[in-house]
């Protein structure tokens, strides 16, 4: 038990935080449940006074706008979806801010796609954009943009969104609040003997499995997608929390150390910030093959890529893109940003370093991949 009391100090410690609220929380039969928001602003507000900054990533607008419109169930065309998105958002928004103002709290909402986030210099404006709005002390709301998003610039949902956030603004905590008290080996919702898991040290495949298993009510993700999002920022270093957002006064209870839901502890090594966005948020636009002895140097000796080492170059792709290295099986290897495009790889694939320049008449680097800016092995996670 004291061992349990001292992962949720680590909680109770954050002074950043990033709080995802999911759909089935904010919303009941009727729309959005406003008692609930003004529930959450009331411990928002307590945060504050703690001067503790709290970075929202609220689903609901999707929900809120099907019940507007009168629809009984969540929408199957993108059309639809993007529709329901643009009705409820407003509805969202305006619920959050109403609740928050009461505490004299301003707020600031940000719609973000995948493209906002891969693209490093747009990635970078966002936490520029989220630092100033932190010091000016306004609660960021944050959400997908449903309305525009197709497949191509999706984030994936808000589950995903809140790990690449939490990373993004170097939070402290990530606390994710969704209908069940928090991880279970079943779903609770149709078994009663489900057993419930209070700590996790390590996401691996029976954690996975477990997730896998309890699938979401309004929500995109269900169980699933929340661990993998912990999975992730317990590669930056940073722990999660998956609780009931469902009870009142939730989050005060979690940010003064008591066991509330599942904690996922965090690696105590981690990646650097730049190496986080590389694993996790920058989009892959290529792939190379290289052979067992390039294999052997990233992933045992920390080496960096020459293109010694390349024996195939596959898709098309830009200098500065990020792109996967796979083994000769097709396995992944590594993920990194390219010296050189495709097409000048294609010159130089096989060859040793002194010959880059006779090659191409020209030479960008010793490095076809540097390993400052590659991410080798389980931290790829992709």
């Amino acid at each position: 038990m004291s061992e349990i009391k001292h992962h949720w100090k680590m909680a109770a410690r954050a002074r950043r935080i990033v709080l995802k609220v999911g759909s089935g929380v904010l919303t009941h039969d009727n729309g959005l449940d406003i008692r609930l928001i003004r529930s959450l602003a009331k411990d928002i507000a307590g945060c504050k006074k703690e001067k503790r900054e709290i970075i929202l990533v609220s689903s609901g607008a999707v929900a809120s706008g099907l019940k507007k419109v009168g629809l009984s169930e969540k929408p199957r065309t993108i059309q639809q979806k993007q529709a329901c998105a643009a009705i409820g958002q407003a509805s969202l928004i305006m619920a959050y801010e109403n609740a928050l103002n009461r505490y004299d709290h301003q707020v600031a909402q940000i719609l973000l796609t995948s493209n906002d986030l891969s693209n490093r210099q747009r990635y970078l404006n966002a936490r520029n954009t989220l630092t100033t709005l932190l010091e000016w002390k306004i609660i960021p709301i944050i959400n997908e943009n449903d309305t525009v998003a197709v497949d191509e610039i999706r984030v994936g949902d808000n589950d995903t969104l809140s790990g690449v956030i939490t990373s993004l603004v170097e939070a402290d905590l990530l606390i994710n609040l969704t209908e069940i008290d928090g991880l279970y080996d079943r779903d609770p919702r149709i078994d009663p003997e489900a057993r419930f898991i209070p700590v996790v040290e390590t996401v691996g495949r029976k954690i996975e499995a477990m997730a896998g298993s309890i699938p979401g009510a309004m929500g995109t993700g269900g169980m699933y997608t929340k661990v993998m999002a912990a999975k992730r920022v317990a590669k930056t270093g940073v722990p999660t929390v998956i609780a009931n957002g469902k009870k009142k006064g939730i989050l005060k209870r979690i940010l003064a150390g008591e066991a509330e839901g599942t904690i996922f502890l965090p690696r105590s090594e981690h990646l650097a910030q730049r190496k986080q966005w590389i694993a996790f948020t920058a989009k892959v636009s290529g792939r190379i093959v290289v052979d067992d002895g390039a294999k052997k140097a990233l992933l045992k000796s920390g080496k960096s890529l020459l293109p010694s080492g390349i024996t195939r170059v596959t898709d098309r792709f830009n200098l500065g893109d990020s792109i996967e290295v796979v083994d000769r099986r097709g396995k992944p290897v590594a993920v990194g940003l390219t010296n050189y495009s495709s097409e000048e790889l294609g010159q130089i694939l096989g060859c040793q370093t002194c010959d880059i320049e006779s090659l191409l008449g020209y030479k960008h680097s010793d490095e076809v991949i540097h390993r400052n800016n590659m991410v080798v092995g389980k931290d790829m996670m992709r």
